[in-house]
Order: structure tokens, then sequence, then C-alpha cells
């Protein structure tokens, strides 16, 4: 009774850490996600061209993929009680060196904050992963990228009216470096002291990497996520303000609503597609589900417009894209248990170096000549739009060869074993 009592009380601390973690998360998001709405301030006080400006916004990305691997296999050698508040810190870092007006030092303060974003996520759920039952564990994740969105909206939504109004960028990178050094502090106070390290990571160092790396069901969650996920990183986060302003002749405020609709969908669409997983018990439906919904949206966005707001259809589309976190969950439980920390940083990795890839493939392709006089602006934003159709569809296959890992599986396999 005690013991139950005991772990009971244990995994209370760890979903009150992971309560807190959520701040980190929220302020990472709106980190990556308001340079969108800056673009020209930044490439003027860099003096550099909007492409470079998306080299230096893309740098992120690199540092973000490769840390997320670090960042697992330390949380599951030593825990989350300095290694997540030390990802904040050199997050706060980053932001703080991103105001100085060189493009150098916001070349090395991108890098920084990609290194320190990493541990946001992959921090957060792997404390909700010691805090929350199996049965709860896709809610837990959908709602810690629900809380990532609402950051990616507030950077921005409310961020693009402050640098327009009372607050300079420089200003604004000062100020938010300092926010997540001070939620940093507050999260080495409230995460538990002890780490139970599980047998199995207690071997070397790589020990775990190679449990996960070895697993072809890895590669397959880290494909799917990051196939699902780009569409917003970079099709929203980085190029949807200027090509709804270049293609589609939208005032700047207009597309800057339009675009933060994909994260203030994905706000509603995380918890929402991960508590449906949880409910029936199995992954693949609810992410077949989203996958097939973006692509209605896309397919309407870019051949259809008329038929619906803009605005209407990206926040549709948000609320879709949020089945890009169901393989989080679905790594977490093809894997053993005791490299959950590193299961979740390798899939980040992957997500994020499909990111990366991917990221200057459409930058070259359709960033370079949006408004060129060469191109006719229309069709230059349906050839875009056709892009991301071919990533979806390119998604959807990959789930195609998902396992299944629910609950619901697990228990169908028991009662057939018994039958």
């Amino acid at each position: 009774m005690k013991n139950l009592q005991k772990s009971d009380a244990i995994a209370r601390s760890f979903i009150i850490a992971w309560s807190c973690a959520l701040a980190f998360y929220f302020f990472e998001y709106v980190g990556r996600s308001a340079p969108a709405v800056m673009m020209p301030e930044l490439s003027k006080a860099f003096g550099v061209g909007p492409i470079v400006v998306s080299s230096i916004l893309g740098a992120y990305y690199y540092t973000y993929s490769i840390t997320s691997l670090i960042a697992g296999v330390l949380l599951d050698k030593v825990g989350p009680k300095y290694v997540v508040p030390g990802g904040m810190a050199v997050l706060g870092l980053g932001c703080v060196l991103f105001a100085i007006p060189q493009p150098q030092m916001g070349e090395f303060g991108r890098l920084l904050q990609g290194a320190g974003s990493a541990f946001a996520f992959t921090g957060a759920v792997y404390l909700a992963s010691r805090g929350f039952s199996a049965g709860r564990l896709a809610t837990a994740i959908g709602v810690t990228q629900c809380l990532g969105m609402i950051g990616g909206t507030f950077g921005q939504v409310v961020v693009g009216r402050l640098i327009h109004g009372p607050m300079t960028v420089p200003e604004f990178w000062t100020i938010l470096g300092l926010a997540v050094l001070v939620v940093g502090v507050v999260l080495v106070i409230l995460t538990p002291t002890g780490h139970d390290v599980h047998p199995g990571a207690k071997q070397g160092l790589l020990s775990t990497y190679k449990v996960v790396f070895t697993n072809p069901q890895s590669y397959l969650c880290g494909a799917a996520a990051g196939l699902l996920f780009v569409p917003t990183t970079v099709g929203d986060m980085v190029w949807a303000v200027r090509f709804f302003q270049e293609d589609r002749m939208f005032a700047y405020p207009m597309a800057v609503f339009a675009a933060s609709m994909v994260p203030f969908g994905w706000v509603f669409g995380c918890p929402m597609l991960g508590w449906v997983s949880d409910k029936l018990g199995q992954r693949k439906p609810a992410l077949f589900v989203g996958i097939v919904v973006m692509a209605v949206c896309l397919l309407q966005l870019t051949y259809f417009p008329v038929v619906a707001p803009a605005w209407l259809s990206l926040f549709i589309l948000g609320v879709a894209s949020g089945a890009a976190m169901i393989p989080y969950t679905i790594i977490q439980e093809l894997n053993p248990v005791y490299v959950k920390g590193t299961a979740t940083g390798v899939i980040n990795f992957l997500t994020f170096s499909v990111t990366a890839f991917l990221g200057p493939v459409f930058a070259g392709l359709y960033g370079k000549t949006l408004g060129s006089t060469g191109s006719v602006p229309f069709t230059h934003y349906q050839h875009a739009g056709l892009f991301w159709l071919g990533i979806v569809a390119l998604a959807f296959v990959v789930t195609l060869a998902l396992k299944e890992s629910g609950p619901g599986r697990r228990r169908s396999v028991k009662a057939a074993s018994f039958g």
C-alpha cells in the first residue's frame, strides 16, 4: 500500500513538472514561428536578402534535429531535473543573441535556439511518460503539442502586432530569452530529484541508440511525422505569409491571420486526435483520418480557393495535421520502456531532418521565384500547393507500413492467444 502511494506521489510530481515544461514548449514555439511575421524586418536588420534570411532561420532545424538525439539519451541516462532546464538556458541565450543585428550572430543565435529547443518537447514527453498511464499518454502528448501550437499562434498573431507597434524586433527577442531563463529556474525547483534508471539503460552510452535505431518502425515513425510536420513548419510558419501576399494578393494583416490558423488548429487537433486514439485503443485510424483531411484541405486551397475562405481551410488543415503527433506515441509503444527519452529524441531527429532537407528544396523550387516578374502569381501558388500535396500523399504511403501499437491491439492479441 505504501509503495503504491509512493508511486502515485512520484507520478503526480512528474505531472507537475510536465505542466511547467509546457511553458518551455510554449516559448520555444513562439520563437520558432515568430520569424514568419518579421521577414522584411529581419532582412533589413541583418542587411541580407529574403533567401539568406530563410537560410539563417533554417539553421534552427539542423541543431534541433541533432540535439534531439543528445537530449533523449541524457534523459534516459541522467534524468530530467537538470537536463531540461539546461536546454532552456541554451534557448534563452540563443534568443538574446538573435537580437543582435548581425547575420553571423543571428545564425549563431538561431543555431543555439534549435539546440535548446530540442529539450522542450523531448523533455515534456519524457515527463509525461513518467507521470501518465499508457491509456492517457497520447492525450498528454497531444496536450503538450497543443501548448506549443498556442505558442505558434501567439508568435504570429500577437508578435506581428507587437513588432509593428510598441516593440522592436530586438526587444522582442531579448524579452523572450529572459522569460525562457526564468521558467528554467522554476523547472529546476519543481522537477523530482530522483531518477530510477532502468537496468536496460545502464549499459553503454550507445546502447539505447542501438535499440531504437535497429528498429525499422522507428524510421517509419520519423518519416510519417516529418512529412506531416513540414507543411506547417516550412509551408506555413516560414513561407505562408509571403505567398499569400505575393501570389494571392492578400493584405499583410489578412495574410498573417490566415497563416496563424494552422497552429491555432493544432491547439484543437493535437489533443483531440490523441484522445480519439486513446479511446479507440488504436493509433493508425486517427492518423489516417488526419492525413486524408489534410490532403482534402490542401487540394481545396490549391485548386478551388473560392470554395472556402483561406483562414477556414487552414484552420481545418491545422486541426487535421495534429495527427503528426500520433507517431510520437507509436514510437514509444514500439520500443522498450527504458528508451522512452531516446525514442522521443530519435523521432525528433528524424522528423526535423525531413524538415531540414525539404525546407531548402521548397525554397529553391518556389521561394526564390516568389514575386519574380517571370512568374504568374496564381500559377506559382498552385505549383507550390502541389508540392505540399505530394508530401502528404507520401506520408499516407509511409503510414501504411507502420505497425499498430495501441493498447487495444495488445488486448486483442492477448484475447486471441487465450481463445
